[in-house]
């Protein structure tokens, strides 16, 4: 579109009385209308000047049309390219949507016909761009309440912990055994609102082109050897055993945080929701490409019919409302998987234990792009 409001359209076309009557039609409608007479010189324009429909001429000496709608539609996808040509077939309609032409406009036509598919491609277009633009509105709101959520909800919370620490810690006074009682319900209350604030923050900071933006090459076993000690301590107040099992390394590309917190979830509950005397197996193996790490505990199991729905946010299977969680801990690890382009499996039985299988890709050899 020209700077004042115009819609800007281009003609690709090797045969001058084409580009001539369509120029003076579109000029006509009031639209912006420029000409090129081969494919290179085209593609050249549209580096340097945007605009909204281009026409292109599939049958043209030097650069096809193909490849000229190939090489617009992957510089810029919201232009609107429609191939026009005496020989049109089924075929070469159907190959020139797969390379991204919006329609197909068989010669010859009539000015009224133009002007027709002109205007399709130009609402399709304003409905694209509007698209655009309300989702970009949607992500800054997104920031500005999570913005509230951390500095307006959290930070006051804190706050209040740190008062019911003092008070329950004796230095404002002795308190009598009911007093300390509600005291210590309401900092555990206030803990479980901190954690679900943490992972909802968590949640939705995960965005899967942002992330890719941030890979990095890294081992997973180095990874999960420093979640283990980290874990180790809590891992023995529960009394459970974990076992790292895994040789030489396991190189992916991702993001660190993100795969570390993704782990973290995973380890930190098969310790929680483990039984005294219980075991942790993580087993890491490299096969067919992939990496395939594993999670196995000998905790309190899944239902049957708690399984498909475990990755949904907020969802909590009957035996897990046992524990205190926020439901969101499984939605995040799933998340963060397919962002990696990775899948997850989960084998449960009750009573007896659950295996969470994480695969992605291996890149031992590769670099990072």
């Amino acid at each position: 579109m020209s700077d004042d409001g115009t819609s800007r359209i281009l003609i690709i076309d090797d045969e001058e009385s084409i580009r001539a009557s369509c120029a003076r039609i579109f000029e006509q409608e009031g639209y912006c209308a420029e000409k090129c007479c081969d494919g290179a010189s085209g593609v050249l324009k549209c580096e340097t000047t945007p605009f909204d429909v281009v026409f292109v001429d599939l049958k043209m000496p030097g650069m096809s049309g193909m490849e000229v709608v190939e090489r617009i539609h992957m510089r810029d996808e919201k232009v609107m390219l429609i191939v026009i040509t005496g020989y049109a077939t089924i075929e070469s309609a159907v190959e020139s949507m797969k390379k991204g032409a919006y329609d197909f406009l068989p010669k010859p036509f009539t000015p009224n016909e133009l002007r027709v598919i002109t205007r399709r491609a130009l609402d399709h277009r304003h409905l694209l761009l509007e698209s655009e633009r309300l989702r970009q509105e949607k992500d800054r709101m997104k920031e500005r309440f999570m913005a509230m959520l951390s500095h307006q909800l959290k930070h006051p919370l804190v706050a209040v912990q740190q008062y019911f620490e003092v008070i329950l810690g004796g230095m404002v006074g002795n308190l009598e055994d009911k007093q300390k009682e509600m005291l210590e319900r309401s900092r555990i209350r206030i803990q479980e609102l901190l954690r679900l604030i943490d992972s909802w923050l968590s949640f939705s900071r995960i965005d899967e082109n942002m992330i890719v933006r941030e890979f990095v090459r890294l081992d997973l076993v180095e990874m999960l050897r420093e979640i283990v000690t980290f874990y180790m301590p809590v891992a023995q107040e529960k009394r459970v055993t974990i076992d790292l099992r895994a040789e030489g390394s396991a190189i992916v590309n991702g993001h660190k945080d993100f795969l570390r917190e993704a782990f973290t979830n995973l380890i930190s509950n098969a310790i929680y929701y483990n039984r005294p005397d219980g075991t942790v197996v993580l087993t890491v193996q490299n096969a067919d490409n992939t990496v395939t790490i594993t999670v196995s505990d000998t905790g309190i199991g899944i239902d049957k019919g708690a399984l498909p729905h475990i990755f949904n946010e907020f969802y909590r299977s009957k035996r897990a409302k046992a524990f205190l969680g926020s439901g969101l801990g499984l939605s995040i690890v799933k998340r963060i998987i397919d962002a990696h382009k990775g899948t997850i499996r989960v084998e449960s039985t009750v009573d007896v234990g659950s295996t969470f299988a994480v695969e992605l890709p291996d890149h031992r050899g590769n670099e990072v792009h």
